[in-house]
């Protein structure tokens, strides 16, 4: 097994997942083992690809107004083989300017015109307005929008879900990844505020691999710099966790610490206020997002329903 890797490019991570107790760790190091990476010098007779010189992308929050998206998009389908799915859909943007090598010159288009793209763009993001709501309902969950192209069936909708709230995830075959942005209570989570995330006894999330809890700072989608160095809660630390007195599993989300008694089980998230870290502080502008990845998950067990509790002193438990 091998890779070439182009110069100028940062070194790929690999990562074996041992399923089902089919593979040992023995035999995934012996397969590690066999696996090499070559940068094209050292391969014989083999021409480095032309360089690419790519736009600066765009911020985050300049996709959602600026029209020099569009020649972004039509530098990106030129890097694109057209799919037989999307011959009419080509034709249609062809119509407007858009297409492999375009470039359009908003500056010399008409106000009319120009009202036009900025709609388009405008419509887009309301509509995935729409549909966060309903990812926050529960009702489409992370295998809704996951998935190969004849899975969503040219679904464009969902692939910009996924590709805004959490882009290269598994189909619902690998991986499910509920996503908390709001609490309970329909609260949007906040950075100042605790809480509780309880499995009753028993009911640990199915999965044949592992499952993880990891909290993102928001909009950035990052993860949060914290003093304990712990990005995620998973299921490879659960001989290190403190269980309920009825066997269930309480997990801690909040910026301070819980105490001695349960601190493997706590992550540590900082509150964040234009950008600087501080503890504790008001309720923060910018709230966390906290998402669950359980990979391999087991299809009669799988029911992906939790909800992170708020609690303000003796824990509210739900699950």
């Amino acid at each position: 097994m091998a890779a070439l890797l182009p110069a100028g490019l940062a070194p790929p991570v690999a990562r074996a997942q041992e399923t089902g107790g089919q593979v040992t760790a023995a035999e995934i190091r012996a397969i590690a083992r066999e696996a090499y990476v070559y940068g094209f010098p050292m391969v014989d007779n083999l021409e480095a690809p032309p360089a690419i010189d790519f736009p600066t992308p765009l911020t985050p929050a300049e996709q959602k107004t600026s029209l020099e998206f569009f020649n972004q998009l039509n530098f990106g389908l030129g890097l694109c083989s057209p799919n037989p799915g999307e011959k009419e859909l080509r034709e249609r943007f062809a119509r407007i300017g858009i297409g492999p090598g375009r470039t359009i010159d908003f500056a010399k288009l008409s106000p009319e015109h120009r009202k036009a793209y900025e709609a388009g763009i405008a419509d887009a993001w309301a509509d995935f307005a729409a549909l966060k709501q309903r990812i926050e309902k529960g009702e489409v969950i992370s295998g809704d929008v996951f998935g190969t192209r004849e899975y969503l069936k040219n679904n464009y909708l969902y692939r910009m879900a996924a590709a805004v709230l959490g882009i290269y995830g598994n189909s619902k075959q690998e991986a499910m990844y509920p996503v908390f942005l709001v609490d309970a209570d329909g609260q949007k989570l906040n950075g100042s505020n605790r809480y509780v995330l309880r499995f009753p006894p028993g009911r640990l999330p199915p999965v044949d691999a592992f499952w993880s809890l990891t909290m993102y700072d928001q909009p950035a989608s990052l993860l949060v710099a914290n003093p304990l160095n712990r990005y995620l809660l998973t299921s490879t630390m659960l001989e290190q966790f403190t269980y309920d007195p009825d066997g269930g599993l309480t997990l801690l989300v909040q910026n301070e610490s819980p105490g001695r008694d349960r601190p493997r089980q706590h992550a540590a998230g900082p509150v964040r206020h234009r950008g600087r870290q501080r503890r504790p502080a008001p309720p923060a502008p910018l709230g966390p997002r906290v998402a669950a990845d359980a990979h391999d998950p087991v299809r009669e067990g799988w029911g992906g329903v939790w909800q992170l509790q708020g609690h303000d002193g003796g824990p509210r438990h739900g699950g």
